[in-house]
């Protein structure tokens, strides 16, 4: 049953609380480059190609790098340590992150797609933050690490308004192109975010690993016990907690997706600046981020499920305002809904992915659930640019609310044939 949590009774130690801390402020410093890719990306589609049906090509190439390399990575940061794959996620951010700048300028759309797919790779990849949190704290405890984790966010949040409005002013001084000029502002955020990770010490892998150290009187899941587990998918998808986690982070990243293609084109069209639309983005990060904390604790606290199923729903209630109410103040509200929903769906199923897995196989759990995430990402964003096409802006909230359901009707499967009880 997903029954309420036991209080915290363990204190965090001094040096998991540093370390913790130095993942958030990494996270602060590489975040800003993804809410480029989600922000801008469908306008530079749109630059390079003068097609609205292709506007969901940024958005898809981003979960498709995310699908090919969260597993990897995951079994990567399983075998070598989280820092390592951490590091190397980074360092293809920073490569990709110049490419997409150099795309716009050359006018390339095929180094536009290179680009993008690289620096997707590598932001999806240093994405093992997350899993690095739930490492270093008891099952009691990881929704609020990750809120923490993922509050980190916000400098980046805060980082991308300035950056655009940097571009806007000066990008014609210089003979720029203002939708490429951020994209060289990446690297030095990146090349920061690597040195914090540096002082990361030691692994949070090898913390997960002896959580009775550091916590006196933790006693780990029987599960947990030796240091090697075999790894089986399949075995995962078969655990009932562990499959409706999955759907419920797929259907609230399928929602984000059409909602960062929408956004931009919808405010775009009728004619706001690349400063307000970045500035609406802010608000949908604002959502994602601003509140992961307090809905971390209320997960630790009264269980999962609490809060995962009704950040799906809030997140289908945001993609209805963007398609359908198309002012700017409603599809401002709808996008920071998207994020909210999406917020509490992440922590929450990332939490019980946690919870579920031993810190062994931590890393390939969670990059399996990235992977399902990402190909949700992959199909939305490619159907988005066609809907909005051929049938009109409504047909994409449409498609959200089908998407959306599909937790809700596995929940009502599993409870049917449990007697009623939540899985």
């Amino acid at each position: 049953m997903n029954s309420p949590r036991k209080p915290v009774a363990f204190a965090i130690p001094a040096l998991i609380r540093k370390n913790t801390a130095l993942i958030a402020l990494s996270q602060s410093f590489t975040g800003a480059g993804m809410q480029l890719a989600y922000g801008l990306g469908p306008l530079m589609v749109y630059q390079l190609t003068g097609s609205a049906g292709l506007s969901g090509l940024s958005v898809a190439l981003i979960g498709l790098s995310r699908f090919a390399v969260s597993y990897p990575m995951g079994k990567i940061t399983d075998t070598y340590g989280r820092l390592p794959g951490i590091t190397f996620g980074l360092a293809l951010a920073l490569f990709g992150a110049l490419t997409v700048g150099c795309s716009l300028i050359a006018g390339s759309l095929a180094m536009f797609v290179a680009g993008m797919l690289v620096f997707g790779m590598g932001m999806n990849g240093s994405q093992q933050m997350r899993v690095a949190a739930t490492d270093m704290y008891p099952p009691q405890m990881r929704a609020t690490a990750l809120g923490y984790v993922a509050m980190g966010s916000l400098l980046g949040l805060c980082l991308m308004p300035i950056m655009m409005t940097v571009s806007d002013k000066n990008a014609a001084s210089i003979g720029a192109d203002p939708l490429a000029l951020p994209w060289f502002m990446v690297p030095i955020l990146i090349i920061g975010g690597m040195i914090i990770v540096r002082n990361v010490r030691p692994d949070p892998k090898h913390i997960g690993m002896n959580l009775a150290h550091y916590y006196p009187g933790y006693e780990p899941p029987q599960r947990q016990a030796g240091a090697a587990a075999k790894f089986s998918a399949w075995a995962l998808l078969k655990k009932p907690r562990i499959l409706i986690a999955i759907v419920c982070n797929c259907a609230g990243q399928g929602n984000m997706s059409i909602v960062m293609v929408l956004t931009s084109l919808v405010l775009a069209h009728h004619g706001y600046t690349l400063t307000e639309i970045s500035i609406s983005h802010a608000f949908h990060s604002a959502g994602m981020f601003a509140f992961t904390i307090p809905l971390g604790k209320l997960a630790d606290r009264y269980g999962r499920g609490f809060i995962m199923y009704p950040g799906v729903g809030v997140s289908l209630i945001g993609a209805g305002l963007v398609a359908f109410f198309p002012t700017y103040a409603l599809v401002t509200l709808g996008t920071f809904l998207v994020g909210l929903g999406w917020a509490g769906a992440n922590v929450a199923s990332t939490a019980m992915l946690a919870d579920e897995t031993s810190t062994a196989e931590r890393g390939r759990a969670i990059g399996l659930n990235d992977s399902f995430g990402g190909s949700m990402t992959v199909l939305t964003a490619v159907i988005t640019g066609p809907l909005i096409e051929f049938y009109g802006l409504p047909s994409t909230g449409l498609a959200a609310i089908i998407l959306a359901c599909a937790p809700f009707f596995l929940l009502a499967f599993f409870m049917l044939r449990n007697g009623g009880r939540l899985p």
